[in-house]
């Protein structure tokens, strides 16, 4: 499929309502879908919300608050009944969705990006693979298999999150993929207006817009929007008021050229942004400058890019000599593969 039309979600979760949320996502896949869109993107962490409490207070308060406590209970895992309402809603409206989630697995919350197929079938679940500061008091990391690009009927996918696109290694490594689509996830920018420019959205779109260039592939930018009901829960005194704003909505879509592509949203407005993705205009950016590709130099300067997954517990397996535990290889421990095998370094290509 060379053309089809694409839609970015800027709007509020219910906040720490897992229930109330997934239903406002299905209504917002239904309109999307309505609205002639094959794939749409959700804010990170759009379920069940960010936790701003992070920012605003010491990790003592937002226990005695609740927070953790809440935030743990309404973060998912993937088979939980409501993720198949989800799935349902993905297949019958016969349209693709990428969607932040706050993954819960065993003890421990991840920043996630899940992939969901128009069949309803999972194509991916990410992890963001450093949290940025002090997420890192809630969230655990990814590893190198979350950097991956997916080929779905409409084009080659992939997705990031908020800071990760900071990071230039991460990029390339995206970019090496022929990624076509890509979904650049953020929580809103409502944070510390006039203390952290970088916090705000001038610089955090330039990322998103200077992805696209970079890559030269179409960039989805998803975006919520902090509440007012939001603000008047963790907004407990007024320094903390000082701090988190209501709105921060910037959601945007951008072309292989870098250029924006919908009309923008007000910061404070729900609802999608649309635009037309036209796939042939990518061999056009990438004709001038393809960073992975034909303008590279590979000579002078390489990425090194281990994609296998890691994991803290790998069992031997057994063998005609008995049992084969991790040995180290090429200076990094083996790890198991998706499939369960252990590989090390060399058989990896090294």
């Amino acid at each position: 499929m060379s053309s089809f039309k694409a839609a970015a979600v800027q709007a509020a979760p219910v906040f720490l309502d897992l229930d109330a949320t997934i239903e406002k996502s299905i209504a917002l896949i239904e309109q999307a879908a309505n609205a002639g869109a094959r794939i749409v993107a959700f804010p990170e962490t759009w379920l069940p919300g960010y936790p701003w409490w992070i920012w605003l207070g010491s990790p003592a308060w937002s226990i005695g608050r609740g927070f953790v406590q809440r935030y743990f209970a309404a973060s998912p895992t993937p088979d939980h009944p409501q993720i198949e309402r989800l799935r349902h809603a993905a297949k019958r409206a016969g349209i693709h969705v990428v969607i932040g989630v706050s993954e819960r697995d065993g003890g421990s919350l991840y920043i996630a990006q899940w992939l969901i197929g128009s069949h309803g079938e999972w194509i991916a679940r990410r992890r963001k693979l450093k949290p940025t500061h002090v997420e890192r008091t809630v969230f655990g990391e990814g590893d190198g298999s979350d950097l991956s690009v997916h080929q779905l009927d409409i084009a080659r996918v992939g997705a990031l999150c908020c800071w990760e696109h900071l990071q230039p290694l991460s990029r390339y490594a995206m970019y090496s993929q022929n990624e076509q689509l890509h979904v650049a996830a953020w929580p809103s920018f409502s944070l510390y207006e006039g203390l952290a420019h970088a916090l705000g959205p001038e610089v955090n779109n330039a990322a998103s817009r200077m992805y696209a260039v970079e890559g030269s592939c179409y960039v989805l930018a998803p975006c919520a929007v902090v509440s007012q009901e939001m603000i008047d829960l963790l907004c407990d005194t007024p320094d903390k008021a000082a701090l988190l704003r209501a709105g921060g909505g910037h959601a945007a879509i951008y072309g292989p050229d870098g250029r924006t592509l919908s009309e923008p949203l007000r910061p404070d407005e729900e609802g999608l942004i649309l635009a037309d993705i036209d796939l042939s205009m990518i061999g056009v950016a990438k004709a001038v400058a393809d960073p992975a590709g034909h303008y590279s130099r590979p000579d002078v300067t390489r990425l090194w890019f281990d994609d296998r997954p890691s994991r803290a517990v790998v069992r031997p397996r057994a063998t005609d000599d008995g049992p084969r535990f991790p040995e180290a290889g090429a200076g990094h421990p083996e790890r198991e593969d998706a499939s369960g095998c252990v590989a090390s370094a060399a058989s990896a290509g090294e």
